[in-house]
């Protein structure tokens, strides 16, 4: 008791308690300079960049992953019900036939699909839907988009797709990679058209020509039954165009059964591998 009574005969009016730890004087205020100014504003910019980064890397995940992983789950819905309203055997002929002149069938409705494409060079087990129409919902999820305007397979003229590269799907991601020679099919509710791959070529986005019923050939009148696959270009980026052209080989109704070389593909798809 009398030990705090001394402590508190030491005051001085008008003097404050100081916090525990603090000194017993009261502070000054101490001057803000510009250098303070300066590092606060470096801090907070450092600070958005590193919010910017991180945005940006969840981005590129989101565009070059996930679009990836639901497109490839709406295309491989969208084969499976093609398949199970495809009637024909899964098993190739048993000897090469000239079947003739091809079956074309009318063009479906916007959305709709018109069959599977199977382009071995691509992995034995690429295939995927083409789907009528090339607007953002067909090409952002659904897979390879049939241009409107032009021909179905087996007809003469030009049968031309689109697709992404990198995105949703990469359904024409090694579309360089082609060699003359390579063959690709397209499979329809009436049948396989196969098609013998010849060349590509790289152009601008302006360049519509290259679907015409002759590519590039204007006023020309079609003979030949051609596929037309275009893709952005290069791989990451969209500045051109990459276009590759084909030509129809052969083709085989549904009730013969698949070409060979795709014929466990196509047997995969149907649920009888």
């Amino acid at each position: 008791m009398v030990q705090q009574q001394s402590e508190a005969s030491t005051a001085v009016p008008g003097d404050t308690l100081p916090a525990a730890g603090r000194p017993r004087q009261q502070l000054r205020k101490r001057r803000i300079t510009p250098a303070d100014v300066a590092r606060k504003i470096l801090q907070v910019f450092g600070e958005l960049l590193l919010t910017a980064g991180v945005v940006l890397l969840l981005f590129v995940a989101w565009e070059l992953w996930w679009t990836n992983v639901e497109a490839d789950a709406k295309q491989g819905q969208a084969i499976e019900k093609f398949a199970k309203d495809f009637t024909g055997p899964v098993t190739p002929p048993a000897k090469k036939v000239d079947y003739g002149k091809p079956k074309v069938t009318a063009a479906p409705g916007y959305g709709e699909t018109i069959g599977v494409m199977y382009v071995p060079r691509f992995g034995k087990e690429y295939s995927r839907p083409i789907i009528q129409g090339t607007g953002v919902d067909v090409l952002d999820s659904l897979g390879l988009g049939h241009y409107e305007g032009t021909t179905m397979p087996g007809a003469p003229g030009n049968f031309a797709v689109a697709g992404h590269r990198q995105t949703h799907g990469a359904v024409l991601d090694n579309i360089h990679q082609l060699v003359p020679g390579d063959r690709i099919y397209v499979q329809t509710k009436d049948g396989y058209y196969t098609y013998v791959y010849r060349n590509n070529q790289i152009v601008l986005p302006s360049r519509t020509d290259v679907l015409l019923p002759v590519p590039t050939k204007e006023d020309a009148k079609p003979r030949d039954s051609y596929l037309t696959m275009t893709s952005c270009n290069p791989r990451f980026g969209a500045q051109e165009r990459i276009i590759a052209y084909s030509l129809l080989e052969s083709w085989q109704p549904a009730s013969a059964g698949p070409p060979p070389e795709i014929a466990a593909l196509v047997a995969k798809n149907h649920g009888k591998a």
